[in-house]
């Protein structure tokens, strides 16, 4: 009895999303998202937990935003739970690309302020992206916990998740602008900068929340 075409390829693509080549991985992972199939599910998020490559990773999250989410969000919060840092920040990334705020009660305060800077700064863009309406304040005030964490790039995560919450980081940051340690003064003077004047890039705010700190006063006095 011939196998059906369809569970041929479908095995195919299994098999070469673990081949030694990122090419032939990348090819397979496009094959699992132009013909989404409930098989590939499980396999697609197994990968993105170890994939070192990141334009085959970027085509794995892809393919799983083409599966129903009724079989993917379960699965990616599972992930979220993981040992792996890698395994955290990928399933964090892809629920932000699906979108699905079913998701957000998985955004946990743990993830939010994981150990891991890469885990922390995904964690921060899914929660944005899933927050409920209503529940920014309560967002903004967890993601205030990390000002001053990190290097600059880091920092730059946490300042534009607080901006994209609009008006309920106002408390937040005029709360943090006075606070004793100067690391997160400077940082949310920094960002309320950014969030005045966009254009003017982080670099430009941290440099003038430097001056401001270093002449003790705060954001809003400046």
């Amino acid at each position: 009895m011939a196998v059906p075409k369809e569970d041929t390829n479908t095995m195919r693509a299994l098999q070469e999303l673990e081949n030694g080549s990122s090419s032939v991985r990348l090819r397979a992972a496009l094959a699992a998202g132009t013909s989404p199939n409930p098989l590939f599910v499980g396999k697609l998020v197994e990968r993105c937990a170890i994939e070192p490559d990141f334009f085959v990773r970027d085509m794995l999250t892809w393919a799983l935003t083409r599966h129903p989410s009724s079989l993917t969000v379960p699965t990616l919060i599972a992930e979220l739970r993981s040992k792996r840092t890698q395994a955290r920040s990928q399933a964090l990334h892809t629920l932000s690309k699906i979108g699905d705020r079913r998701a957000w009660p998985a955004i946990t305060r743990a993830l939010l302020t994981d150990a891991d800077d890469e885990v922390a700064r995904t964690a921060w863009r899914a929660a944005v992206v899933l927050v409920p309406e209503g529940e920014e304040g309560e967002l903004a005030a967890v993601l205030a916990t990390q000002f001053g964490r990190g290097e600059r790039e880091t920092q730059l995560s946490l300042s534009r998740a607080l901006i994209a919450l609009g008006e309920a980081i106002t408390p937040i940051l005029r709360a943090a602008t006075a606070d004793r340690d100067p690391r997160v003064r400077q940082h949310a003077i920094a960002t309320d900068r950014l969030a005045r004047d966009p254009d003017a890039g982080f670099e430009f705010a941290v440099e003038e929340a430097k001056r401001i700190v270093a002449l003790g006063t705060t954001g809003q006095e400046a």
